[in-house]
């Protein structure tokens, strides 16, 4: 396909050829698994040649695009790969990661350095919350923190009441956040970032965490945003076999972003990449059913008298002011992703969750399969406990990630389990 059909073509068409020739692979209608560790040069000056891209030494010339080498540094299907992700975010470039938590600690790594401080949203997911908070301190870098419904003028004083306003270098936000679905504005926190590049006179960029939203619900980098994250294993896996990562941007931020990587050996492998390029083919028919599915579960959680409060941006009405108002400017949908409070506290909610039979009891989300799990005790077992008293997440929490099942039996499954939460 020509570049000037694929421009008018919606993203979920091209899924299925974009990037790919057939003709240099045996005319496969697929592309194949390059399940090779390196690659042949056609000559030792072309060897040389694709090693000073690679590395920096110099520019690549006009036309000229990075010959295969190594597949730590590069791989057709993933190159392939990362090509159709960018279509959905609008992105320059990507680079694709064998977990979502790789792809995090990557970009943490690259912008940031010893002295430095990090600004990040509350709360986050637990794994980033770990590292963010017990492993980067570690090398030196101060992390500060901000709350939902904290105002720009909030955040300011706090970030200058530091005494270390001079340091700020790096803004990470995840929204939706894991397991709230408490909503960040990243516009806002876009405009931060340049308040205290201004002032010191040097680049302060945004990472936005959009595994919630995935790539279809929600473009951070359509609003302000500088890299957008997310776990691939999640939505755009969405089979729960997969485990990857992805980090969006411009060409030149990806660019720094692959070269860490390759001296990390962060990349994924050719398996991973086919992996997702398969589901990258159904991604907005899974996702379309799952929105679907999601508010239709909402509405019958929000109205059981087992059920003592429902967490889901559909929830949202003007009187919940600029958590309204931040939905309606950046969420495309409501989302697949629905947390509750059951009436009781850990023994009634560990009753529901073992009283399932369609939904799975296990972490993760995004997959065609229903899942629900206790964030208090499992993915946020490590988060600080006053903070997760703060944010409500709780012992009577229930997160569940709505699948492509017939709405109607997850809710009564849902149903059955919730009644024996009193037995």
């Amino acid at each position: 396909m020509d570049s000037e059909t694929a421009k008018n073509m919606k993203p979920e068409s091209l899924m299925m050829s974009y990037g790919y020739k057939p003709e240099l692979s045996e005319g496969a209608v697929k592309c194949p698994i390059f399940q090779t560790s390196t690659f042949v040069f056609k000559s030792a000056e072309e060897g040389k040649a694709f090693f000073e891209v690679a590395y920096g030494l110099r520019n690549a010339q006009e036309g000229e695009e990075l010959g295969l080498i190594y597949s730590r540094i590069n791989n057709p299907v993933l190159e392939i790969l990362e090509n159709r992700l960018t279509l959905w975010d609008g992105a320059e470039d990507c680079a694709v990661f064998e977990s979502g938590m790789s792809a995090i600690t990557t970009v943490l790594l690259e912008f940031l350095k010893p002295g430095d401080m990090l600004l990040i949203s509350n709360p986050l997911y637990g794994g980033s919350d770990h590292f963010i908070k017990k492993i980067l301190p570690k090398f030196g870098i101060e992390v500060i923190d901000f709350k939902v419904g904290q105002c720009k003028e909030d955040i300011i004083k706090i970030i200058d009441a530091s005494d270390h306003a001079d340091k700020l270098a790096f803004v990470y936000i995840e929204t939706p956040a894991n397991p709230t679905n408490d909503l960040i504005d990243i516009a806002c926190s876009k405009e931060i970032a340049m308040h205290y590049s201004a002032k010191y006179q040097k680049e302060i960029y945004l990472a936005v965490d959009n595994t919630y939203m995935g790539p279809l619900w929600q473009h951070p980098l359509k609003h302000g945003a500088d890299l957008v994250l997310y776990s691939a294993t999640k939505y755009i896996g969405g089979h729960s076999d997969v485990i990857a990562g992805a980090c969006l941007g411009s060409k030149a931020l990806i660019k720094r972003v692959k070269g860490l990587r390759t001296f990390l050996g962060s990349m994924a492998g050719p398996n991973t990449g086919w992996l997702l390029l398969r589901s990258l083919e159904t991604l907005k028919a899974r996702m379309d059913i799952q929105a679907f599915n999601a508010n239709k579960v909402a509405a019958f959680l929000t109205g059981h008298p087992r059920v003592e409060k429902v967490y889901f941006p559909g929830n949202l009405t003007e009187k919940d002011g600029e958590q309204y108002v931040i939905k309606n400017k950046q969420c495309l949908t409501n989302g697949g992703m629905i947390s509750f409070d059951v009436k009781g506290g850990e023994k009634e909610a560990f009753r529901f969750l073992n009283a399932l039979k369609l939904i799975k009891l296990a972490v993760s989300l995004g997959s065609t399969e229903s899942l629900a799990e206790h964030p208090a005790t499992m993915t946020h077992s490590d988060v600080d406990a006053e903070l997760k008293k703060e944010f409500s997440i709780t012992e009577k929490m229930i997160r569940l990630s709505i699948g492509v099942e017939n709405y109607e039996d997850i809710i009564f499954d849902l149903n059955q389990a919730l009644e024996k939460t009193t037995s």
